[in-house]
């Protein structure tokens, strides 16, 4: 029953040694393996994850991180029949692994169980929005993915081909989600924390502007691209609302663009173009009962939208291939 955690990390020197600790403490009965997969850092995040004992793994400086790279990263180094996926700015609970262990041998068909993730920042726009939205993939029981993370069962994830898709920005959790259950495979989600999430402590714009720059934005469009023709298809496009939502946008920007082309007066146009935009703000900001999430809201949609189709056409390398790297610190 012994577990490989995989850490993923970029740039974590304030949090990945109190990572590492906790999860050594996690580990404590069960036994395994950690392995420290990073994207590139360029602070002291290596160097303090060296001091403990785990194995330390690293993208060869020409292959660019992404979501999806570093659990396969960690994934093709890893040697124990269950995986814990979880970032290196987050803290496992102390009791998680025994549970979830307990729930995968009791339920052979469940290829992954999770728990509730806590988010700390409550200082950002995008996590306060975070915690207020209602989602399915925050339920208890059987859910379609295992956003944060979670504990997955080897023989599972091999039966799907790979634990991540090196070459998405984000929603690998889904993906690997849609994989599994394409493949008769279920996932949990226990009603107990399964970690602590610090996140990014920054303006929530800039934090909008750091995913349009670092292609995180383009993950919809690359999971779209990843599924196209496969027997996973049809269950993303039934199961992703997101998509619902930006072709809502699209109308929107293109009744914006036209207004003032279709009527007698493209100032009437303009006019009706604002109104209609203080419409979805207000009534978003209604929703989200403050203006600042409301007007953030709409402004994300925007930035998603954007950033689809140059996701669609990103061209992909095969997602189960090795993924150049190098041992940093290797286990003694």
């Amino acid at each position: 029953m012994a577990v490989s955690v995989i850490l993923k990390t970029l740039n974590e020197e304030a949090r990945v040694g109190a990572a590492i600790e906790s999860v050594l403490t996690a580990l404590e009965g069960i036994g395994g393996e950690i392995i420290v997969a990073d994207g590139g850092s360029r602070d002291r995040t290596l160097a303090i994850a060296a001091r403990y004992p785990v194995r330390v793994v690293q993208l060869e400086p020409a292959i660019r991180p992404s979501c999806g790279i570093g659990p396969q990263l960690g994934f093709q180094y890893s040697r124990e029949p269950f995986i814990c996926l979880m970032d290196g700015d987050m803290l496992l609970d102390p009791d998680f692994l025994p549970e979830a262990l307990a729930y995968l041998d009791s339920n052979p068909r469940v290829a992954g169980v999770t728990g509730h993730v806590e988010e700390m920042n409550d200082t950002s726009l995008e996590y306060i929005r975070r915690g207020r939205r209602v989602s399915p993939e925050r339920r208890t029981g059987a859910i379609d993915r295992m956003n944060g993370g979670g504990l997955y069962r080897r023989s599972a994830v091999e039966q799907a081909g790979y634990l991540s898709d090196r070459n998405l920005h984000g929603y690998e959790e889904f993906d690997l989600g849609l994989r599994l259950r394409a493949r008769g495979w279920s996932l949990h989600r226990l009603d107990r924390r399964f970690v602590r999430h610090f996140g990014h402590a920054i303006n929530a714009y800039s934090l909008l502007l750091r995913r349009w720059k670092s292609g995180y934005l383009r993950g919809i469009g690359e999971l779209l691209r990843a599924a196209l023709g496969k027997p996973q298809w049809r269950r993303l496009i039934e199961d992703l609302p997101e998509l619902k939502l930006w072709a809502g946008v699209y109308l929107w920007l293109i009744a914006m663009i036209a207004l003032p082309f279709a009527l007698p007066s493209p100032a009437m146009g303009l006019a009706l173009d604002a109104i209609l935009t203080a419409g979805i703000v207000g009534a978003m900001s209604l929703r989200q009962r403050s203006l600042s999430l409301g007007l953030y809201a709409v402004v994300a949609w925007v930035f998603h939208a954007a950033a689809l189709p140059l996701g669609f056409f990103q061209s992909r390398k095969a997602p189960e291939a090795w993924i150049e790297s190098r041992i940093v610190k290797d286990l003694s």
